[in-house]
Formats: structure tokens, sequence, C-alpha cells
């Protein structure tokens, strides 16, 4: 009998330390699951720190004064490549190409309207200006430039010669690498229908 009780004792005891141990296994892992979050939580704070840290002992780039862009501009016009350009700015070229950019600098001033009318669906060979036509404005001919989102490359793609598009610009520019004033649109409709809308990058313009 006696061995029989130590016996059941034994066993009892036994099942109750093997109770003790499963919540003991269970705890380290309910412990490791709430403290490895804490641990990537903390490194991530920690490497955004110094992230800012870094950021903050750069040092940033003063913008350059009128005077300063003055000198810099006079500096780079004595350059061969500054002299090659100013030769080509006097010249019948360049004169025409200005005399373009005249044509249309109160409506690109006022951000206004221009009825363009289609004459190439390409850019001239050699061009690197992403995706454009050819359009003619006011009777002068003109490169027009777009930076469209993949939504809105069937619009464009489907203009054809000929066709009457109304555009907004802020901005042309000139290359005596370019015969034309390049138009940068950021605003085009046909018929009355939006087909292309400038979309600005996130963190720039």
């Amino acid at each position: 009998m006696e061995n029989k009780k130590n016996a059941l004792n034994e066993s009892d005891l036994s099942a109750d330390r093997s109770m003790l141990i499963k919540p003991t296994k269970n705890m380290k892992k309910v412990i490791y699951a709430l403290i490895l979050p804490l641990v990537v939580v903390c490194g991530l704070v920690f490497a955004n720190r110094e992230i800012k840290n870094e950021t903050s002992k750069r040092p940033t780039t003063k913008p350059l004064s009128a005077a300063e862009r003055e000198a810099e501009l006079k500096k780079w016009e004595a350059t061969p490549e500054g002299i090659k350009f100013k030769e080509w700015e006097v010249s019948p070229a360049g004169r025409k190409v200005h005399a373009g950019i005249a044509n249309i600098w109160k409506q690109i001033s006022a951000f206004t309207n221009m009825e363009a009318v289609i004459t190439a669906l390409s850019l001239p060979p050699g061009s690197r200006l992403g995706f454009g036509v050819m359009a003619r404005i006011n009777d002068v001919d003109y490169i027009v430039t777009f930076e469209p989102e993949k939504s809105q490359l069937g619009q464009l793609l489907s203009l054809k010669v000929n066709d009457k598009i109304f555009i907004r610009s802020h901005n042309v520019s000139y290359a005596p690498k370019y015969s034309y004033p390049i138009v940068s649109c950021e605003y085009a409709e046909r018929d009355g229908n939006v087909i292309f809308k400038h979309v600005p990058r996130k963190g720039g313009c």
C-alpha cells in the first residue's frame, strides 16, 4: 500500500511538474514575442535618429544671389562653349528661335490657351526631349514636349497631323541643337476635352 501511495504521489508530482513546465515554455514564447517587436521598433527609431543627424550635419547649399548668378554667367560665356552659344544666338538660326519665343511670350507669361495645329507626330532626328510633337502656333513652328503619366499616353498617341489643340505652358526654352523653340506643355485639350495635364512629381514641381 505504501508503495502504491508513493507511486501515486510520484505520478501526481510528475503530472504537476509537467503542467508547470508547459506554461513556463509558453510564457517564454510569449515574452520573446513581446520583446522581439520592441527590439525592432527601438532599432528603427535609433536608425531614423541617425539618418536625421546625418542629414542635419550635411552642409546646405546656399542659393546664389543675383550678382553671383551674373558673375557665373559671365564666367561661362568666356568659355569655348559659352562663346559658341553666344555666336549661335546672333546667327540667323538663333534669331529665328528667339523670334519664335517672343511670338508666344505673352501667353507663356499669363499661362493662357495657345491654339496649336499638329504638323508632325515625331520630333526632329537626334532629339532627346522625350515624348513630343511638332506644332504650329501663330504661324510659327514649335517643338511641344509632354511628360505624360501612363494613363495619359493613350489620348496623346491618338493625336493626328492637322489636329487642333489648345495648350498652356509656363516654360519655353531653346538650344543650339534645335531649330525650333521648345514648349513644355502643362495642359492640353482637344474638342473641349482635357487630353493632358502635367502631374507634379513628388518632392518636386
